[in-house]
């Protein structure tokens, strides 16, 4: 091959060698660059993935603290009556002003009315006595103010203890 190389004129030996400088990098860039590369870039996809993934969970790792403690409180709450529950909730949130009304309907039950209250707050109280102290809306109604702004309603709730 040597001998075959050496008997061409100088301008097909130049030709030749560039051939084989062009053939040698495509076979590196197909068989070593290229897998690289790809591997590389699904490696890349892979870890945006995650963090867009770690992103989603970052508020559910809140809600599971938030109900892992919330079962704290309400196993410490447990020998509190829904009176008391209710008073101290009521009071936290600024909602004991719309109370018109609270009165016990049996050993794990009260009965609360409120007058022009906001709707959104009294769900998330609604929600708080759910979550930290286990007491659901058994009965219940709602209806709107005509005097009153607007999102503010009054309700009637029935709620126990589960």
């Amino acid at each position: 091959m040597k001998d075959w190389f050496e008997a061409l004129q100088k301008r097909e030996q130049i030709f030749i060698s560039a051939g084989g400088i062009i053939v040698l990098l495509t076979l590196i860039y197909a068989f070593i660059w290229f897998p690289l590369d790809a591997g590389q870039n699904a490696l890349s996809a892979s870890v945006s993935r995650w963090e867009q993934s770690l992103v989603a969970l970052k508020p559910l790792k809140n809600i599971q603290v938030t109900t892992s403690t919330s079962r704290a409180a309400s196993t410490g709450s447990g020998q509190q009556t829904p009176v008391v529950i209710v008073d101290q909730t009521l009071r936290a949130r600024g909602l004991d002003r719309a109370l018109q009304r609270s009165q016990p309907t049996s050993g794990n039950g009260i009965r609360v009315e409120f007058e022009n209250v906001a709707f959104d707050e009294l769900v998330q109280w609604l929600g708080d006595l759910s979550r930290q102290y286990g007491m659901h809306v058994t009965s219940g109604t709602m209806s709107t103010n005509t005097q009153a702004s607007p999102g503010r309603i009054n309700a009637t709730f029935t709620l126990e203890r589960a």
